[in-house]
């Protein structure tokens, strides 16, 4: 009998230190011990080791707000914002809050210039609203002032399409080549403004080479024989803005899965190149500050090349954690 009640002593002793530890930690605040990478550019995945980080409400880089996902009370994966600075990582909880033991240095490339805004590629994590039926793909062309002769830097588009998944469905929204709409808008601050002035560009036709151009449609398709020119290094005061000829399309009914942009460009020396969408609230209604247009995000740069390029962006998928 004695030895009976020595163990059961011992095992209530044992389920109180259990309990308490319990305790502790869903009381305790919250403590992130290390962050891995320590640099990169906006859209790195970042994990972030600590203690008590179960329940977070938030992630902030800085002062950004950051999409992130639980994998334990241990350690989080958080996306760095996009238009983030150089700042200590924060995690918030319904017990407090904790801060990393030094900032997350941002180090984006170097051949972007440091007033673009968005200097690498991204996915928005907020998903665009349910009353929103509407796509539109756009793209941006600006010169590279630092470089040499940078005043004859050009940007050629053959061809862009947009094209959306809908349940499990690839749907062709827009297919337009040899033609272009958009604007000049102000550059220092970027997009400071949305005045802007017409896009002047000139036409130039497709030389076609098998083995240069592999990007290029086969000659005699749907596709023109002939591009857009965007003479981005006559104007490099100003960004060069472009979206699709075609009028903005409707998205179909069904379950979206996000879009697909797609561009065949070649880039000068000089000149540099960045797609994206945005999704509307419907074909027709026009740009203004209620915030009718949602966007999706935008791709990684694309520098300069002899050779034709795909340059892509999608929403598929959403943030990679």
């Amino acid at each position: 009998m004695g030895k009976r009640i020595a163990i059961a002593t011992i095992t209530h002793g044992a389920l109180f230190s259990i309990l308490s530890a319990v305790a502790i930690a869903q009381t305790a605040p919250p403590e992130i011990l290390r962050i891995s990478p320590t640099s990169g550019p906006e859209g790195s995945r970042v994990q972030i080791t600590g203690k008590n980080l179960q329940e977070p409400s938030a992630v902030f880089f800085g002062s950004t707000n950051s999409a992130f996902t639980l994998v334990s009370s241990e350690e989080l994966i958080a996306l760095i914002p996009n238009k983030s600075v150089t700042a200590t990582v924060t995690v918030v909880t319904a017990r407090g809050r904790a801060s990393s033991p030094f900032a997350f240095v941002v180090s984006n490339d170097p051949r972007v210039p440091d007033e673009v805004s968005y200097k690498a590629g991204y996915v928005n994590p907020v998903r665009p609203p349910r009353d929103f039926k509407s796509a539109l793909l756009w793209g941006i062309a600006i010169a590279d002032t630092r470089v040499p002769a940078y005043e004859f830097a050009t940007v050629e588009i053959a061809w862009m399409q947009l094209s959306c998944r809908i349940d499990g469905r690839r749907v062709i929204l827009n297919d337009d080549s040899g033609n272009v709409r958009g604007g000049l808008y102000r550059r220092i601050p970027w997009f400071g403004t949305d005045q802007h002035d017409p896009m002047p560009v000139t036409h130039a036709e497709i030389v076609r080479d098998r083995v240069l151009d592999p990007v290029l449609p086969p000659s005699g398709s749907s596709h023109s024989d002939h591009a857009v020119v965007l003479h981005v290094g006559q104007r490099p005061d100003r960004v060069w803005h472009f979206w699709s000829a075609s009028p903005r399309a409707a998205l179909p009914s069904g379950n979206l899965e996000g879009c697909i942009v797609k561009a065949r460009v070649k880039i000068s020396n000089g000149a540099l190149l960045q797609m994206g969408m945005d999704y509307w609230r419907s074909p027709t209604i026009a740009y203004g500050p209620d915030g009718n247009n949602h966007e999706a995000g935008a791709s990684n740069w694309y520098f300069p090349s002899p050779q034709w390029q795909e340059a892509t962006f999608t929403d598929i998928g959403g943030p990679q954690f």
